[in-house]
């Protein structure tokens, strides 16, 4: 069944279309990525679909009892609020029907007449009060806040006290929880950690109603997406399955259309051979039989496809002008704190020619900077790092400071590599989509992805050994990330990559550290790999680490303290276990007598139920807090 439907839309911004004639459907618990490159439109379709936005043409339907939700209409401005009460306010009609509920047993005791009629309102404000979920709502409330990766401690601070990383995590869980029957989502991992982003996956798989995502993440598109659409050129194209499975469909549909196109042209040349030679011969049939080959060629341009690849890739390689040596860098017991701000210790790791070694660890450990130390503009507290032969370093940072925003892209190019004429270096820059006056766009005025584009053009033309490229992923559209991945994978060099982008990862990836403030733990092989290891071991484990040397004597102390220390933590952990599933049959023994007719039918025995139900339900959340935190130390 059809619960929105997009008829004939069309839109415009001064002289540039967006996209013309768009139409599809989106039917109960549908789960669609929506994909395309930046500036094709996808956020304006959106504020369409909400009613944001007029389109220039067409109509949006949305069917009776549904109900559309957009993450910017549920942005946070109550910003004296806590973090729980924002978050509740989404609850408001329920937390107003409570209320009534509570008045209703002081107006029958009050009453002298028309007890019934208070009776009967009770009864029926109570069966609302359960259908839309009131006596789960506080439970769900902390259960979203705890999944998104806020802290028991977070739940009493300020909302104008957030950062906009949290500001946009907690309008995230607004949207989540605001009843909406279709959700309109932006870049939903934005700001997410990786258990922030798994407890969206299973929220999203879980969820009742239909989804449109428009996300980079890949990974979480293949986990969450049923249907693929992407706004291409205008127009939009709807595939059936996940992410993967519409590439897997757009390679071959793109491969019969340069098939049809190569065909098109060769016919195209031989109808022009025969109008040649019909004119040539100058007979009257002949300039009928012309002007019927015209027609055909008229009629074959007009339905000419080309190859969408030439319009979007990204098209160039990474070269190695000088080869290293077989070790590339060595570094042993790194240690760095910023004051009392500790970041890590005891950080070693040796990397060798043509190894592709991705970074990963939680925000704030301190990746960028260990990346510091390795270009010289960190200095370690302690420990050393030591380079191979001929090693020629490239770095990608995820903050472009090292573009000149006052340059234009021209001159950005030119001003790095001045041997280059000017011929090579527009060649180059219509390489990575940069044409025509686009290559004089002040930097300043260019969106990140642009920028990001002009980084990686300059590092492609240094032909360095080794390339540092921290989070490279960050601002690129879908198609920019596919051209990466394929010229990473061809890369002759040295890869040592800081990314959270995970599909990226577990194409790029033959090695894995996850990094803690106790040093890396190793996986070897790519993402999946690390998923499959880390199921039922935390990635921090101190067992795990791989180590390069073999411990020393004076190190058995230290050892047999951190053995202490993990047995400890398995019996705390299985203690809170017991207690999870201690809990566990408590909620259900109460929830069954939540169900009971002689309790559902005595307000005071329900409300009694309820709040030890509520109880039992935020003992469990905290006991899986405890849980996670103790897996996560």
């Amino acid at each position: 069944m059809s619960v929105l439907s997009a008829y004939d839309l069309s839109m415009s911004f001064i002289e540039r279309k967006l996209f013309d004639s768009i139409t599809f459907t989106v039917e109960e618990k549908d789960k669609i990525g929506f994909i395309g490159a930046n500036g094709s439109g996808k956020t304006t379709l959106f504020k369409i679909l909400t009613g944001q936005l007029s389109p220039d043409t067409g109509t949006v339907t949305v069917s009776k009892n549904t109900t559309v939700g957009y993450m910017e209409q549920h942005a946070c401005t109550s910003l004296n609020r806590t973090v729980y009460e924002e978050l509740l306010s989404v609850f408001q009609p329920l937390i107003d029907m409570e209320k009534e509920l509570e008045e209703i047993p002081k107006q029958i005791e009050n009453a002298t007449d028309d007890i019934h009629s208070l009776i009967e309102k009770q009864d029926l404000l109570l069966q609302k009060f359960q259908d839309n979920g009131g006596l789960t709502y506080k439970s769900r409330t902390r259960s979203s806040l705890i999944g998104l990766g806020f802290t028991e401690e977070d739940f009493t601070m300020e909302v104008s006290k957030l950062s906009g990383g949290q500001k946009s995590k907690l309008s995230l869980a607004k949207l989540l929880l605001s009843g909406a029957n279709i959700l309109l989502l932006d870049e939903p991992t934005n700001h997410l950690d990786i258990n922030a982003v798994s407890w969206l996956e299973n929220f999203l798989k879980d969820f009742d109603g239909s989804v449109i995502i428009i996300s980079h993440d890949r990974y979480f598109l293949d986990a969450v997406t049923n249907r693929t659409m992407e706004l291409y050129c205008n127009h939009l194209i709807m595939y059936k399955g996940n992410y993967s499975a519409f590439m897997d469909k757009k390679e071959k549909d793109q491969e019969s259309i340069r098939n049809k196109y190569e065909n098109d042209l060769k016919e195209i040349k031989r109808l022009e051979g025969i109008i040649q030679q019909q004119i040539e011969w100058s007979q009257e049939r002949n300039y009928i039989t012309a002007a019927s080959k015209q027609k055909e060629i008229n009629r074959i341009k007009a339905q000419l496809v080309p190859p969408e690849e030439e319009n979007h890739d990204l098209r160039f390689k990474f070269h190695v002008n000088e080869e290293s040596g077989n070790d590339v860098v060595m570094c042993k017991d790194l240690e760095k704190s910023f004051g009392n701000n500790h970041l890590f210790s005891n950080l070693s790791f040796h990397i060798r020619k043509g190894e592709k070694v991705v970074i990963m660890g939680g925000n704030g450990i301190g990746k960028t900077t260990l990346f510091k130390m390795l270009l010289g503009k960190e200095m370690p507290d302690s420990g050393y790092i030591d380079y191979g032969t001929g090693v020629k370093i490239g770095y990608f940072d995820q903050m472009q400071g090292n573009l000149n925003l006052e340059n234009d892209a021209y001159t950005e190019v030119y001003d790095t590599f001045p041997n280059m004429t000017e011929t090579e270096v527009r060649t180059a820059l219509g390489r990575f989509r940069f044409r025509g006056d686009e290559v004089f766009k002040k930097l300043k005025l260019m969106s990140g992805g642009e920028r990001a584009r002009v980084n990686l053009l300059k590092l492609m033309l240094s032909g360095d050994n080794f390339l540092l490229l921290d989070e490279p992923t960050n601002h690129l559209d879908t198609f920019s990330r596919e051209s990466l991945e394929k010229t990473l994978n061809e890369y002759e060099g040295t890869l040592l990559v800081i990314s959270h982008d995970r599909y990226f990862v577990n194409k790029i990836a033959d090695r894995i550290l996850y990094m803690t403030d106790k040093g890396f733990v190793e996986y070897l092989g790519n993402y999946d790999y690390f998923i499959e290891r880390t199921k039922d071991n935390p990635v921090d484990t101190p067992e795990l680490k791989v180590r390069n040397d073999k411990p020393k004597v004076n190190d058995y102390k230290k050892e047999k303290e951190e053995r202490a220390k993990i047995r400890k933590k398995q019996n705390d952990i299985k203690k809170i276990q017991a207690l999870i599933e201690k809990l566990d049959e408590e909620i259900a023994e109460t929830e069954s007598m939540l169900a009971d007719e002689s309790i559902t039918s005595d307000y005071e025995k329900l409300m009694e139920y309820t709040e030890k139900l509520n109880e039992l339900q935020t003992s469990q959340e905290d006991a899986f807090a405890k849980w996670e935190e103790l897996e996560n130390s």
